[in-house]
């Protein structure tokens, strides 16, 4: 069953999409734009059930021909783009799939729906190819972009289309759906929440996760004992976590949750409102031998680190500037 409710948070999306479709003025072009596994293919797919849905209401039936057959990925006049470039979506990929298909009008439904994931990779010819189409699509089309980047879109595509833009679930219904639909226990739901930041997604990601509960325990041990350990050990032991498929920023976010926690209780000495609740024996020793700048300092470091990695400075020279910093304070 999958209804427009299961949709957690993203109420003005919701709204925005029920009217339009209430009203008889749904779009011929959707850019959805969110975070990675924030949720956008679940949200495109139950608008475009909704659409080619045989009872014609607001919600999906679940019941009808259209309906089994879009579950199952198998209804014909709903079109998932794919691309045999991984970190491109060509011309020809917009060519074959859309342009030349958009002429040959639906097969049992009213509409023609294609789905296109990761709209950030096409590139500008891609891109111009599809402008074509934007510009007079068939009545019966529906073309919804899926991205993480809205930015990378060309303005003249951005300009033909309505687009939503995806939100922050709030903590409180991330921690919710985590702990009644997914049965995670208190004390995990709370880690998934602090790192998922109001991504649904990748809070079920992490939750489900063997690798992310390995890198955090490393992660703490790392900071329990950095202050015995040589530089180049502990850029062996990062080194030795990166060979997880976890992103590296995940693993800085894991030492910014951390000291935040530190921060927090030398601030209020509360360890309610603390992330890493367990290990409140050592947040308390780091907290009491630590300065509230220095404490700062070492946030400041994670976040200098991340936003060198992404500028693709070299891995090792980042990590020993983050550790020495460390260390230091």
């Amino acid at each position: 069953m999958a209804k427009f409710a299961d949709i957690i948070g993203q109420e003005q999306l919701k709204e925005h999409i029920q009217n339009a479709i209430t009203s008889n003025k749904v779009s011929h072009a959707y850019i959805i734009n969110g975070e990675r596994n924030a949720g956008k293919e679940f949200i495109a797919r139950i608008f475009a059930m909704t659409l080619q849905c045989e009872k014609g209401g607001t919600e999906p039936c679940n019941e009808c021909h259209s309906c089994k057959q879009t579950s199952s990925h198998n209804q014909p006049d709903i079109v998932y783009i794919s691309h045999e470039k991984p970190n491109s979506i060509g011309v020809e990929d917009i060519r074959g799939q859309i342009n030349n298909d958009i002429g040959i009008k639906p097969y049992s439904s009213p509409r023609k729906i294609y789905i296109m994931n990761e709209g950030e990779k096409m590139t500008p010819q891609a891109q111009n190819a599809l402008l074509k189409t934007l510009e007079e699509p068939p009545e019966y089309a529906v073309i919804m972009i899926l991205t993480d980047n809205v930015e990378a879109l060309l303005p003249t595509i951005i300009s033909r289309c309505v687009v939503l833009h995806m939100k922050p679930v709030s903590d409180k219904l991330v921690k919710q759906y985590l702990m009644e639909e997914l049965g995670v226990p208190d004390y995990k739901a709370n880690i998934c929440v602090a790192f998922a930041r109001g991504n649904i997604g990748k809070a079920k990601l992490l939750a489900s996760s063997e690798e992310f509960e390995k890198v955090k325990d490393e992660a703490i041990t790392l900071v329990k004992y950095i202050n015995d350990m040589e530089i180049h050990e502990i850029v062996k032991a990062i080194k030795k976590i990166m060979e997880y498929k976890l992103d590296v920023n995940d693993y800085l976010d894991i030492l910014t949750v951390w000291y935040r926690d530190v921060l927090l209780f030398k601030a209020t000495k509360d360890m309610n409102s603390l992330v890493f609740k367990n290990e409140i024996q050592q947040i308390r020793r780091v907290a009491d031998r630590s300065t509230y700048e220095g404490i700062e300092t070492i946030v400041s470091a994670l976040q200098q680190a991340k936003r060198r990695l992404e500028a693709n400075v070299n891995f090792d020279l980042t990590m020993e500037l983050m550790l020495l910093t460390i260390k230091e304070n």
